[in-house]
Parts: structure tokens; C-alpha cells; sequence
């Protein structure tokens, strides 16, 4: 293997690792349920997106969610819910900025970024994860109230923890990704 595919497979996994530990500091936003938290997790695979492209970017979410599966999550919704929800910010991120690889890019993959999240949470929290959530764990009330949480609860939840993402990767794409792009070379 060469010495550039071990340096790059040992920051993928430092990554993913910090992604992992990332995630569990979570932030709970006021004037929202308290199930619903913003973690920086996703900034690690942001910068694994930008340096190495969407299949190293894909196994930095895939490891954090994996090991937080293992380690510490009791029941499959919120970890499935999580995954999803990176992909749905960062993909577009990530391919909207490959076709233009400016800061204008980024922004404008931010953008579309944020909508794919709140639109695809939206409806898996419709849908899926709020009536498999209150069917494992028996809360009724959020079954029946399923439209209300979403309109008011996972909308305003997704658009702001989209924002906060996007606001702390974009300083990260401006002071640290240039410095690593030079360590890797």
C-alpha cells in the first residue's frame, strides 16, 4: 500500500472517529422538544467530502454512525434518522461544489443543502421515523400529532441545525481545509 493510501485511509478513520465523538455532544435548541439536537458531527465528513470525494465522505458518516450504533444507541430510529439526514445535507453539498469549486459554490451547495435536509426529514419524520418512534418506545400522543411536531417542531429543527452546519464547515472550508490539503500532498 502506498505511504499517500495509508495517510489518507488514517484520516478517514480519524475523521469518522471524531464525527463519532462529535455526535455526542448534543445541544437541544430552545422552544423545541428536547429529542431534538444539534450535534457538529457532520463537519468532520464535510471536510472528508471536500479533501477525498462522497465515497471517503459516505464511509466517515458510516463509521460514526456505526460505532454510535454499537456503543451507545438502545433502538434503531435515531441513528437510521441521522444518517439520513447527513446525507441529505452533504451530498448536495458535495456535488454542487465539484461542479464549481468556489466559495460561491459552497454557499449555493449550502443552500440546496439545507432545503434537501428540512424537505427529506420532513417527510421521513412524517411518514417513518416519528411513527416508528412512537411505536417503539409507545408514545400515542406523537403518532397522533405526528403533522403538528413536523410543522412546527422538525421544520424550524432542520432548517437551523442546516444553518449552524453549514456556518461552522464554511469557516472550516476557509481555515482548515487549506492547511490539510497541504499536509496530504
Amino acid at each position: 500500500m502506498k505511504r499517500s493510501s495509508v495517510k489518507t485511509l488514517t484520516l478517514i478513520s480519524i475523521l469518522g472517529t471524531i464525527s463519532f465523538i462529535l455526535m455526542l455532544i448534543q445541544v437541544p435548541l430552545p422552544f423545541l422538544p428536547p429529542f431534538l439536537t444539534v450535534d457538529l458531527s457532520d463537519v468532520p465528513a464535510f471536510i472528508g467530502f471536500i479533501l477525498f470525494g462522497w465515497i471517503p465522505g459516505l464511509a466517515i458518516i458510516g463509521l460514526k454512525i456505526l460505532i454510535y450504533g454499537i456503543l451507545i444507541s438502545s433502538e434503531p430510529v435515531g441513528p437510521i434518522a441521522n444518517l439520513l439526514a447527513s446525507l441529505s445535507m452533504l451530498v448536495p453539498v458535495y456535488f454542487i461544489y465539484l461542479k464549481n469549486k468556489t466559495t460561491k459554490g459552497l454557499i449555493i451547495g449550502f443552500v440546496v443543502g439545507i432545503l434537501s435536509l428540512t424537505v427529506m426529514m420532513s417527510l421521513l419524520n412524517y411518514f417513518v421515523f416519528l411513527p416508528a418512534y412512537g411505536a417503539i418506545v409507545d408514545l400515542t400522543d406523537i403518532v397522533e400529532n405526528v403533522r403538528m411536531i413536523v410543522a412546527a417542531s422538525i421544520i424550524p429543527f432542520n432548517i437551523v441545525k442546516g444553518l449552524i452546519i453549514a456556518i461552522v464547515s464554511y469557516f472550516v472550508y476557509i481555515k482548515l481545509i487549506p492547511k490539510l490539503k497541504s499536509v496530504l500532498k
